[in-house]
């Protein structure tokens, strides 16, 4: 049977612990919680699939990101230092991001695909886009690239 993505973060988390690794085993353990959190939300709980759980980390990934920011802006250095530490646990389990040239590559493709052309047709080419990218960048990112090249086109 193939391991799922959270009997590997179970699995790590016992690790960590094992190795007295605090760092580790508390950005984990918040993980999980996220996960179980969602699995209970709604009416009936439920088993969470591995792209759903792939969903929550990148969430919580996104959150340290943020987290990081308004630390960093805030001058508390070391606890923007910890939530970047706690991304970069984080970032194991997701799927590695795009770099600027892919994702610029992927916008302009979907940009030809859908025939649009204009700052008005970022809707039609974010449909077009986005489940090309779903997992392997962000956002924001995403919307920022097909901003920047509908402009320039």
């Amino acid at each position: 049977m193939t391991t799922t993505l959270k009997q590997r973060l179970h699995d790590d988390l016992t690790a960590a612990m094992k190795s007295r690794d605090e760092l580790r085993s508390a950005t984990i353990r918040l993980t999980l919680s996220a996960i179980t959190k969602e699995e209970v939300a709604g009416d009936t709980a439920r088993q969470l699939s591995d792209d759903e759980v792939l969903k929550v980390i990148a969430r919580e990934a996104k959150k340290r990101r943020e987290a990081a920011e308004a630390f960093a802006q805030g001058g508390r250095a070391e606890s923007a230092q910890r939530e970047r530490e706690e991304g970069e646990v984080l970032a194991e389990y997701l799927p590695k991001q795009l770099d600027d040239e892919a994702l610029a590559a992927v916008v302009r493709s979907a940009i030809a695909e859908s025939g649009a052309s204009g700052p008005k047709a970022m809707g039609a080419v974010m449909k077009v886009v986005n489940p090309k990218v779903a997992g392997l960048a962000e956002g924001g990112r995403v919307a920022a690239e097909v901003k920047r090249q509908l402009a320039a086109g």
